[in-house]
């Protein structure tokens, strides 16, 4: 199994299995080829991070599922609060072992106002020993974690004291906003797309 590295901070779980490198018979689609639609969805993330990236260049190929994917993504927060979306976002990208979307919202996480050892406290993965986190974030990321390693079945219990503590609507969010990161990680690493920016623990991203 390959761990995740990233400088200052241990990941401290398993993830998966080292990528098999890209597909080239997969043309990746440029902004100018995209369904106009489309397009019009994406050109303010395009406007904001200044490229186009790669899953999008894949997933183009299918304008209409990824448009629905990207507002599934934007709908599925809502009840939520930006720290626990990352702490799924997060949790979810390390497990799968998709730096693509990890490096990513480290990124994002900073620009909403976390601080790094947030960052490293979430990407190592042993929430009972990271007291800088909430108790909803610990809550949280366990619950993740349950869910991936039992492939759901055996999340019971942290699903009923989400439930409890967070309410319904919140613990639905949760599982919707997972499932929609495992199916990113699982189309990154089939796909063998590599991260378009780097860990902030590598190049010391600021905002």
């Amino acid at each position: 199994m390959l761990f995740w590295k990233l400088k200052s901070i241990k990941v401290g779980r398993p993830v998966a299995p080292a990528m098999g490198g890209t597909l080239p018979s997969l043309t990746r689609l440029e902004f100018s080829q995209l369904d106009p639609n489309l397009a019009a969805k994406l050109e303010p993330r395009v406007r904001r991070l200044g490229y186009l990236g790669e899953f999008f260049k894949c997933a183009g190929h299918q304008p209409e599922a990824l448009a629905a994917f990207m507002e599934f993504t934007e709908a599925s927060k809502k009840g939520l609060t930006d720290n626990l979306v990352e702490t799924i976002a997060l949790t979810a990208a390390n497990w799968m072992g998709n730096a693509y979307e990890r490096n990513q919202h480290e990124r994002l996480a900073l620009r909403l106002g976390f601080d790094r050892e947030w960052v490293a406290a979430i990407n190592r993965m042993a929430p009972d020993s990271q007291q800088g986190l909430s108790h909803a974030e610990r809550l949280m990321q366990r619950l993740v974690l349950k869910v991936l390693d039992t492939k759901g079945v055996g999340a019971a219990t942290l699903l009923e004291q989400t439930i409890d503590e967070l309410g319904d609507a919140a613990a639905v969010a949760a599982l919707m906003v997972l499932g929609r990161y495992v199916v990113h990680g699982l189309l990154v690493n089939a796909l063998g797309l590599k991260p378009p920016v780097p860990s902030i623990f590598e190049d010391q991203f600021a905002v």
